[in-house]
């Protein structure tokens, strides 16, 4: 039984699971192969499920079963853990690779932690069963020494990742067009990453260049980084399509 195959019956069986007993299950964070294979089997699953990272535009996100008969919103077990340098005159400059080293050299497994945000500080998303050890054990990265905090619930909504603002015109919103200009492609290289199913778009894989990327879509090109769409529609003189992509730093 391939990996796919595993995760859509591991997927099925929490949803079997909440159905069962009346309760809401969740899963580890899932990537985007993962939320794929979860919009996949939606027609399989005994309950509606929900996907959240724990701020908006997470990119990996815990999937919760929620049973027809609960009517009240899911608190999701994720927990964001705030990391500062102790001396910041003397502080690296991190990166994303850096704290995910960090966090795999503490053998905890990359399925319970999510996003890990570089910003103005350093946000690690973490199941909170795993939160307490994270906070005792991750005291340096590379060479330098860190100070964690956990974030209470009100201060988790406000992390925002970076991203550089690009703004410019295409032909229409065709997925391929979209990609081609966002990562100054040719129309056939930016084809061939939908050909090799390396485009997600809202975590769905899209293999067709014809899909229409909508408003606000959260678009993910393996290999190349993702970014968010965003267009009013509005059409310049020469008859094509205003646009704007937030990419993530």
């Amino acid at each position: 039984m391939d990996e796919q195959e595993l995760c859509r019956k591991r997927l099925i069986d929490l949803s079997r699971q909440a159905d069962r007993k009346n309760i809401v299950t969740f899963s580890s964070f899932l990537n985007l192969n993962e939320q794929n294979i979860l919009h996949g089997t939606e027609g399989q699953l005994y309950t509606k499920a929900e996907l959240f990272g724990g701020y908006e535009h997470a990119e990996r996100q815990m999937a919760a079963f929620i049973p027809d008969a609960l009517c009240y919103e899911p608190v999701y077990p994720i927990v964001c853990i705030r990391a500062v340098p102790q001396y910041p005159k003397f502080a690296e400059k991190l990166t994303h690779r850096d704290i995910l080293g960090a966090l795999m050299h503490l053998g905890i497994d990359r399925a319970r932690t999510g996003d890990l945000v570089c910003s103005d500080s350093y946000y690690i998303f973490c199941e909170e069963t795993i939160h307490e050890y994270i906070m005792e054990n991750l005291s340096q990265v590379k060479h330098t020494m860190m100070t964690l905090t956990r974030l209470e619930e009100t201060q988790t909504i406000e992390v925002r990742p970076e991203f550089k603002e690009q703004s410019d015109v295409v032909a229409s919103n065709r997925i391929d067009a979209i990609i081609a200009k966002a990562y100054h492609l040719s129309r056939s290289e930016a084809s061939s990453y939908l050909l090799a199913e390396k485009v997600f778009i809202n975590g769905k894989c899209v293999t067709n260049c014809n899909h229409c990327c909508e408003n606000h879509a959260i678009v993910s090109v393996r290999g190349l980084g993702r970014f968010v769409f965003e267009t009013e529609n509005s059409i310049s003189r020469k008859g094509k399509l205003r646009v704007r992509f937030l990419m993530y730093v």
